[in-house]
C-alpha cells in the first residue's frame, strides 16, 4: 500500500496518509477540519532489488554493450602482446647466479 501526500489549501498543513490504491482521496484536513485538501504528486519511493542477480548493467541498450565489447577486445589483445614481450625480455636478460649458503659464525671465547 502506498503513502500519499496531502496539503490543505486553507491552512497549508501538509501530511502523509498510508492508504490502499483503491481508497478515495482524503477531502478533510485533520488540523483545521476544512474540506480543501488536495493530493500532491510526489516522487514516490525508489525501486529496490534484493538478492543476487540484479545488476545495473542488465538493462543497458545493445549499442552500449557492443561498444564495451569492442573496447575490451582491443585492450585485451594489447595486454596479451605486452605480457609476451615482457616475459621474453625478463627471461633473456636475467643472468644465472648460484647462491652459496652463509657461513656460520665461529664461537668466540673470552
Amino acid at each position: 500500500m502506498p503513502t500519499y501526500e496531502y496539503r490543505c489549501e486553507a491552512c497549508g498543513h501538509e501530511f502523509e496518509k498510508f492508504q490502499s490504491i483503491t481508497a478515495a482521496p482524503i477531502k478533510q484536513c485533520p488540523k483545521c477540519n476544512k474540506k480543501r485538501v488536495k493530493r500532491l504528486i510526489s516522487t514516490g519511493a525508489g525501486l529496490i532489488f534484493k538478492g543476487s542477480g540484479f545488476y545495473i548493467t542488465d538493462y543497458r541498450d545493445a549499442g552500449y554493450k557492443e561498444k564495451v565489447k569492442s573496447e575490451s577486445g582491443a585492450s585485451t589483445e594489447s595486454k596479451a602482446e605486452g605480457t609476451k614481450t615482457e616475459a621474453k625480455a625478463t627471461t633473456e636478460s636475467k643472468p644465472v647466479v648460484e647462491s652459496k649458503p652463509k657461513a656460520k659464525p665461529k664461537d668466540v671465547k673470552k
